[in-house]
């Protein structure tokens, strides 16, 4: 193992940059993560959501179930 400028311990400097790069990227890029992200709800999760924290009635629910279920 030498050093004349174009080496560092047995591999050219480039490479060493180009492993890094790849490392960094590899680790401190963000990327999907499926159950982290927010599940959206059907529109009738929402309304039993709704329903069941006492937004709604009972008539405003089952109304708006009918028309969800028939569309």
């Amino acid at each position: 193992m030498y050093y004349d400028g174009y080496h560092l311990w047995g591999m050219h400097l480039i490479w060493w940059f180009i492993w890094g790069s790849m490392l960094c990227w590899v680790f401190f890029t963000p990327y999907y993560v499926p159950f982290q992200q927010k599940k959206r709800g059907s529109a009738l999760d929402v309304l039993q959501r709704r329903y069941a924290s006492g937004e709604i009635k009972a008539e405003e629910y089952i109304a708006m179930k009918k028309t969800l279920e028939n569309a």
